[in-house]
């Protein structure tokens, strides 16, 4: 995957999107929409932000280059280069650690034969580590591309793998059968609530 420079502009859908971001704040707060500006730029630009993309935020903010190059290095969720088709994110913080991240790390490694911050010649998958993203109850998890993969075993943790490999899409969430993050062994209150949610009587 290549890495050069290359210019960049919005498309026309993406640079209504970026207007109506922009929108949201008032004039002079411009600064507040960088972080979904960069998002959209790099959503459309295969998952990675090159500088040129960086500079146009910028530009769109009112923003010195150098601020939206500190947001876009300080964030995980921002990538200063290329990734797979796949891009596989493994938390291992302190949640998913205690719940066994370390073997859910070992089991992508192995199963993709990549460490943390590689990419496959293939360009079908990207694997890096990444801090918490925000699904605690349910760890051990990895986000992939804009899914979560939650309630993690070695086992289902391959399976995910092995069918994005084959050109499948796992169903996100919780790989356990629970709903949610309903506790593990069942609803314990609001059962009745729950039914009536549910369809039930």
């Amino acid at each position: 995957m290549s890495i050069e420079s290359k210019s960049f502009s919005f498309s026309a859908e993406n640079a209504e999107l970026a207007k109506a971001e922009l929108a949201k704040y008032p004039t002079g707060r411009e600064a507040s929409a960088v972080m979904p500006l960069l998002m959209i730029a790099q959503r459309q630009n295969d998952g990675w932000l090159p500088r040129e993309a960086m500079e146009t935020v910028a530009e769109m903010t009112g923003l010195a280059d150098i601020r939206v190059y500190e947001v876009a290095t300080f964030y995980t969720m921002y990538n200063l280069q290329p990734v797979g088709k796949n891009h596989v994110q493994v938390c291992t913080n302190i949640s998913c650690l205690l719940k066994g991240s370390d073997e859910i790390a070992k089991v992508c490694k192995k199963r993709l034969d990549l460490a943390f911050g590689e990419s496959s010649a293939d360009g079908k998958f990207t694997l890096s580590e990444v801090e918490c993203l925000g699904a605690c109850v349910n760890a051990p998890m990895m986000q992939i591309n804009d899914d979560f993969y939650e309630d993690l075993t070695i086992e289902t943790a391959e399976a995910v793998l092995d069918k994005l490999a084959n050109g499948e899409t796992p169903t996100p969430g919780p790989q356990s059968g629970r709903r949610g993050c309903e506790p593990t062994g069942g609803l314990t209150t609001l059962k009745d609530a729950h039914a009536k949610s549910a369809g039930g009587s």
